[in-house]
């Protein structure tokens, strides 16, 4: 399944979530801080949806009450749901 994601409270406008048979096949945002965009998608790539939802819930960026990989992890969850 592959879903649109617009995530809010962070500089990325859409997250982009490939989740197959419970493992995530590719994560593309839109915007954002490019490296670390590129890079925690790079990690979670191959990775069972679950695990990556519970490393990445609850990060936060600076004194936002949210994170990029936060909102990927909601990303992942709608994805899963789908």
């Amino acid at each position: 399944m592959t879903i649109d994601y617009k995530p809010t409270g962070v500089c990325s406008t859409n997250i982009n979530v490939t989740v197959s048979d419970g493992i995530i096949d590719k994560v593309v945002f839109t915007n954002g801080c490019s490296g670390n965009t590129q890079g925690v998608s790079a990690l979670v790539a191959g990775m069972k949806a679950e695990d990556a939802i519970a490393r990445l819930k609850g990060i936060k960026c600076g004194f936002k009450p949210t994170s990029c990989p936060d909102q990927l992890a909601l990303a992942i969850e709608e994805a899963m749901k789908a």
